[in-house]
């Protein structure tokens, strides 16, 4: 037997035409439904409303915050205004938002059907921990009704363990979180594991599961320490323990190593499906088996297994020993070694491949470029003599911002578009994608890039003010950012829109060759496939996934950018 397709399906993709055919969006329809849902699908679209209302909060505090250095002294608010909205800003992108977004969202949704299974191992599990994501949130409000937290996402102690009593709910509200994180995980390994469909082998698993359940990993092993920590602080405050404050017999150095042990691994929790993603579009875009597949799917792991050793990168000036900095100055490198495979592959992919430059592939192509600039700069501050200088400075601020949302949001927003049509069965309009691509692009270029040039000039970070000297590169970073936010906005403009008068979306509209696409409906049915699919190729096999759905084309409409919708056949035999 080749590598030839041999599918189950009992119709469904035929199915894709009717409006009366059931899917899991209309089959039930009342709040109680949704709010008890235990299909997989639903609680990704919850997830995406819960988190896409957190970024919305979350970027207007970030925009608070430019228009505050607008100019240097008072602009908009106080200092202790400021201090506390970039440090509400940086808790609800890093914890509430960047951690969860694409597992929750794209992971829910997207996971089972790749594998072929009709749920997640533990549906009660996944629906638990929107529930428990919710019960943080609530508890961030009580923060912010109680009092103001002004510690700075990483809560550096001795501080937050001394301010204002608000930290302690704060504090509360990210251990609650992380359950929502490690259910996540817990969920993604044992579905993996155990729920593959007959002949999906671990070399035919879609690299964006590869991404899963690297972070997977990370998120069960790593999420236990920050909670722990958080819980230590707590209990420091409340019984006032000597355990990181130095006024009580405690070393806040402690604090440092036990935060970054899991905030440096957390990175690659918000990174390693966003490689998932983009490794999807890349194979899908250009009409090309990936390059390399065994190389990325386990430099993914390598990444998950560095990420743990290489926390001590963010203390090089907390006064630890020099050898120390030493090792953890050369692991810094060795993590570039994986990421830097990823980049090859995927442009090796596109080499020679039929590339489609649809909106999510913009998002891609700018992954490319930014995660390179944001990975290349990580490596300088890995430098011990050179983050000497560039620590707690705004360089920090570009690097990390060029990571996470050059990385994570830029893949998370080309993932959304790709698969969107699977998820609302709805096509948005094409134009205003890539005029939002593009808008997004330049914006994000023109806040970030100058705040590296800020940062190498001496501007420290988390000041209300500065020297007449930095004025300039400030005010083309706000005025920047309110470019980057029109392009966001006009992203949810558009796909708004489409739910209520987009063009109905065929079953593949882009001609993929995973299980999503090829085996099941837009929007899905309630359990994903009428019959379980059996799987004797690749995920990136096009030249037979063609035999069966034909060659991919671009539609004609401004709005559709479908293929041709061909009859599937109940089997597909082998040859």
């Amino acid at each position: 037997m080749s590598s030839a397709t041999a599918t189950h399906d009992g119709g469904s993709a035929s199915a894709a035409g009717s409006s009366e055919a059931p899917n899991y969006l209309n089959h039930q329809k009342t709040i109680r439904s949704w709010l008890l849902t235990l299909d997989h699908k639903r609680i990704g679209v919850l997830y995406a409303v819960t988190l896409a209302t957190v970024f919305l909060i979350a970027g207007l505090l970030a925009i608070a915050v430019r228009l505050e250095l607008f100019m240097p002294g008072e602009t908009i608010m106080s200092n202790d205004a400021y201090n506390q909205t970039f440090t509400m800003h940086g808790i609800m992108m890093v914890f509430l938002f960047i951690v969860p977004s694409i597992p929750a969202i794209l992971g829910n949704f997207v996971l089972p059907m790749q594998l072929g299974a009709k749920d997640v191992a533990f549906p009660r599990l996944n629906l638990a921990s929107w529930y428990v994501y919710m019960i943080g949130g609530a508890l961030v409000v009580t923060a912010l009704l109680v009092g103001s937290v002004d510690t700075g996402w990483t809560f550096y102690t001795p501080y937050s363990s001394s301010g204002s009593m608000s930290v302690l709910y704060m504090t509360l509200a990210i251990f609650i979180a992380g359950f929502s994180s490690i259910f996540t995980g817990i969920n993604f390994i044992v579905t993996i594991h155990k729920m593959r469909a007959p002949g999906l082998t671990w070399n035919r698993l879609p690299l964006f599961v590869w991404g899963l359940y690297a972070t997977s990993i990370v998120m069960v092993l790593a999420t236990p320490v920050i909670g722990i920590t958080m819980i230590l602080l707590f209990l420091e405050r409340l019984l006032q323990i000597g355990i990181f404050d130095p006024a009580l017999g405690g070393d806040p150095i402690l604090f440092q190593h036990f935060f970054w042990f899991y905030s440096h691994p957390a990175v690659y929790i918000m990174i390693l499906p966003a490689f998932g993603i983009i490794s999807e579009l890349m194979t899908a875009f250009s009409r090309q088996r990936i390059f390399g597949y065994k190389a990325i799917a386990l430099s993914s792991v390598a990444i998950a297994l560095l990420g743990f050793l290489v926390w001590g990168h963010h203390m090089f000036v907390s006064g630890q020993s020099a050898i120390s900095g030493i090792v953890f100055s050369l692991i810094t490198y060795l993590i570039g070694i994986p990421s830097g495979i990823k980049i090859f592959n995927w442009v090796a992919t596109m080499y020679k491949g039929s590339v489609w430059l649809q909106t999510p592939m913009l998002y891609a192509l700018s992954f490319l470029f930014l995660f390179t600039i944001g990975g290349l700069t990580g490596i300088m501050v890995g430098v011990l003599a050179v983050d000497v200088h560039l620590h707690d400075t705004y360089y920090v601020v570009g690097h990390f911002h060029y990571v996470m949302m050059g990385g994570t949001v830029i893949a998370l927003l080309g993932g959304m578009h790709y698969w969107w049509p699977k998820i609302t069965g709805k096509m948005y309009n094409e134009t205003l994608g890539k005029i939002g691509a593009i808008l997004i692009f330049i914006g994000f270029n023109a806040t970030f890039f100058p705040q590296l040039i800020l940062g190498a000039r001496g501007m420290p970070r988390r000041y209300a003010t500065y020297v007449e000297e930095f004025t300039f590169l400030h005010q083309v970073s706000t005025i920047s950012s309110l470019v980057l936010a029109a392009g966001l906005f006009l992203v949810l403009g558009y796909m708004v829109h489409s739910l209520f008068w987009g063009e109905k979306a065929t079953s593949n509209p882009w001609g993929a060759a995973t299980l999503e696409w090829t085996m099941a409906t837009s929007p899905p049915d309630p359990h994903n496939f009428t019959r379980t699919p059996i799987v004797t190729r690749g995920p990136y096999d096009f030249h037979l996934a063609d035999e069966v759905f034909g060659p991919r084309h671009v539609g004609d409409g401004a709005g559709d950018g479908a293929t041709s919708e061909p009859a599937l056949p109940r089997e597909t035999e082998s040859t």
